[in-house]
């Protein structure tokens, strides 16, 4: 039997999480599909900002506090101490980042509300209820993580997205489709992602005996989250913004606009099925650094970094060879784009995908602040790129390579010399 009283999964956990994360994200598909079919085009804009704001709050800010919360509980339970005084100093932690990002979108609702809902302020209310849905996912998710229960958190994955499609298919059916209802439905879905979460802790519950978890002080632990979201707000940046710009510097050219968002969207696939890695490699690299078992972390890489390698590059390959086909078949893109321009952001991708692995082992050995400053200067690059004169569509090309280098590069060298400090001090 597994650590978990629930029967073990036949299948290795990054399957069951990979199986969870497409489960999610085709239901966000299928969400923003219905909502699309079933209201007018006012109503459709503003639930499709809706569901753009939701994800940005979610991966952008509370993803933060799942790395936060895996890492508090690997750390306590590596450490033979009980993880239940860990997991409600980072629950406190999430209450205050959940009222500040309350309080900011109280300051920017009747922006918000007037020009991307449309001026619903009911799809407001929505929000709302998502920020608060969002904090409790994911810092079940986190401790989920930190405790290795991984069929447990991929229920989280899929229960959050089959609860979010059938609200929607069930508005649709009792004939009461309206903005405001749909995303209501789509915040109270997290809901039962959370349930589940509930579910597999319960089965062995994390001890309410509060335990020392290390020599971090309290003010030490917020900055640490506040390094955390900075580097999540710019990861979604880095990753996101390019399509934005190059619409805007194309307003006679919609077609190309089109055609490199569609080609944006498609090479980010590699990226989008990698992404449960964070959650499963920062337990096993936490418990590893505390141990000072720095053999165990270099090993990890090195496999982990193998498979990004091999999956990155079969990635850029296919964009090359397939992606401006694939543009004008799947989107419907009436502008070309030229291979070499596909293979180019197939290659960005797969330096996102680098980072991806890096950071949590940066997380594990506790520099925050190295993540931070790598996503910072490959903000500032990416961002100075994009401003440049020529063609929007190469020089956002050229963005999107320069940006993530930037970023893996900086996070190679900090992981190199954190390894080297931690090697000489001992464990972290």
């Amino acid at each position: 039997m597994s650590a978990d009283i629930m029967p073990p999964s036949r299948l290795s956990p990054a399957v069951v999480v990979g199986l969870g994360t497409l489960v999610l994200g085709a239901s966000g598909y299928a969400f923003v599909a219905i909502a699309g079919h079933s209201l007018s085009a006012a109503e459709g804009a503003a639930v499709a900002a809706f569901y753009l704001l939701v994800n940005i709050v979610g991966p952008g800010i509370f993803s933060a506090l799942e790395q936060q919360a895996s890492h508090a509980t690997s750390r306590a339970l590596a450490r033979g101490e009980r993880a239940g005084g860990a997991v409600r100093r980072v629950g406190r932690e999430g209450v205050v980042l959940t009222v500040v990002v309350l309080g900011v979108l109280a300051l920017v609702s009747p922006v918000l509300v007037d020009r991307s809902l449309k001026g619903s302020w009911s799809l407001f209310v929505a929000v709302v209820v998502a920020v608060v849905t969002s904090a409790a996912i994911y810092l079940a998710r986190g401790v989920l993580g930190g405790m290795r229960r991984f069929t447990g958190y991929a229920a989280t994955l899929a229960g959050e997205g089959f609860a979010r499609l059938a609200g929607a298919i069930a508005v649709v059916v009792a004939g009461v489709a309206g903005a405001g209802l749909f995303g209501m439905t789509f915040a109270l879905g997290t809901v039962v992602g959370v349930v589940a979460g509930l579910v597999w802790l319960r089965s062995r519950p994390v001890s309410a005996v509060g335990g020392s978890v290390g020599p971090e002080a309290g003010s030490e632990r917020v900055e640490s989250l506040a390094l955390l979201v900075m580097a999540g707000l710019l990861v979604q940046a880095v990753a996101n913004v390019a399509p934005i710009v190059v619409t805007a510097r194309l307003p006679q050219d919609a077609a190309l606009a089109l055609a490199f968002s569609s080609a944006f969207i498609l090479v980010r696939v590699p990226l989008f099925v990698f992404s449960p890695v964070q959650a499963l490699l920062l337990p096993g690299l936490t418990e590893a650094a505390t141990r000072g078992d720095l053999g165990a972390v270099r090993a990890v890489l090195r496999r982990i970094t193998v498979w990004v390698l091999v999956v990155g590059v079969l990635g850029a390959v296919g964009s090359a060879a397939l992606g401006p086909w694939a543009v004008r078949v799947f989107f419907g893109a009436e502008a070309g784009l030229s291979w070499v321009l596909m293979g180019a952001l197939g290659v960005g991708t797969l330096l996102l995908m680098v980072a991806q692995v890096l950071q949590p082992a940066l997380i594990a050995l506790g520099a925050r602040s190295a993540i931070t400053g790598s996503w910072v200067a490959g903000t500032v690059v990416l961002l100075g790129v994009l401003v440049l004169p020529g063609s929007p569509v190469v020089v956002a090309t050229v963005a999107q390579l320069a940006g993530p280098l930037l970023v893996a590069a900086g996070m190679a060298v900090a992981l190199a010399r954190r390894l080297a400090r931690v090697g000489a001090a001992g464990a972290v």
